[in-house]
């Protein structure tokens, strides 16, 4: 058996979500029956990190075992074939039994896309997040900067999290501007369900001035998500990458820089390396 590794990138609002449901209309479904079309054979496939319902991903990670060789531009070429156009292969490498799409991943990141407008983009629909309130930049930073680190994130966590622990090691949370548009990374070893909506939703608040940036560390101390923010949009919020260890040699795309060089937007843009 070969294991293969793949790198998926996908617009997440025709899908609900990446796991596979019964109705067949997630990102794994159609990925798994482009696969079993390509391969002659049913396989299935373990991510770096399940997004939800109209979530998308710059860069999934997902790996399969197959005894069929391939060359790596043929397993690109042939999927990409075979998926709807919103969801692409953009690369594919042989990886050794010792990798594990999710296990193997030392952190994962998000980004979320905001406009703060009066009025809301037909055109960015479902790609950008949207809020009519002007928003003050350096509140939100302030309140970011005091979620950074390890902490019990129950304030921030879904109800449906299956997760066995709340506990989680936010190290990254920067916020950049640039005209109507703001620009959240998130990097955290790994997220709970939902964990960076409802983190968007409090940091939202605080920038429209209906809390100062200390409310957010009362709802770290307090665990109750009852009493934090409404959960935000999915529209604006994108897998951006997973992070392994430079043994595993993995491409990797730069389509992140794509998407924000497409919007106009100059902010700096991650490597694979932390």
């Amino acid at each position: 058996m070969t294991r293969i590794a793949l790198g998926l990138s996908y617009d997440g609002a025709p899908w609900q979500g990446w796991q596979t449901q019964p109705g067949g209309c997630t990102v794994q479904d159609k990925l798994e029956a482009a696969l079993e079309s390509f391969l002659v054979r049913k396989v299935d496939t373990i991510c770096a990190g399940r997004t939800d319902t109209g979530v998308h991903a710059l860069e999934q990670v997902v790996h399969l075992d197959t005894p069929v060789e391939r060359r790596m531009e043929s397993w690109v070429r042939g999927l990409n074939a075979l998926l709807p156009a919103s969801i692409r292969v953009q690369w594919a490498c042989r990886v050794g039994d010792g990798f594990h799409a999710r296990f193997s991943a030392q952190a994962r990141s998000y980004i979320y896309l905001l406009r703060s407008n009066r009025v809301a983009s037909p055109i960015l629909h479902g790609k950008v997040g949207w809020t009519h309130y002007p928003l003050e930049l350096e509140p939100m930073r302030a309140a970011a900067h005091l979620l950074l680190g390890q902490h019990d994130f129950s304030a921030f966590r879904s109800s449906e999290c299956q997760a066995a622990s709340p506990i989680r090691t936010l190290e990254r949370l920067e916020i950049f501007k640039q005209g109507d548009f703001f620009l959240f990374t998130f990097r955290a070893n790994a997220f709970l369900h939902h964990m960076v909506r409802n983190l968007m939703g409090a940091l939202v608040e605080v920038g429209r001035g209906k809390y100062p940036a200390e409310w957010v560390s009362d709802l770290l101390a307090q665990g109750d998500r009852r009493k934090s923010a409404a959960t935000f949009s999915p529209a604006g919020l994108y897998l951006a990458r997973a992070d392994y260890p430079a043994e595993f040699e993995l491409p990797s795309v730069p389509e992140a820089q794509s998407l924000l060089s497409h919007l106009g937007i100059d902010a700096p843009v991650f490597g694979r390396s932390a």
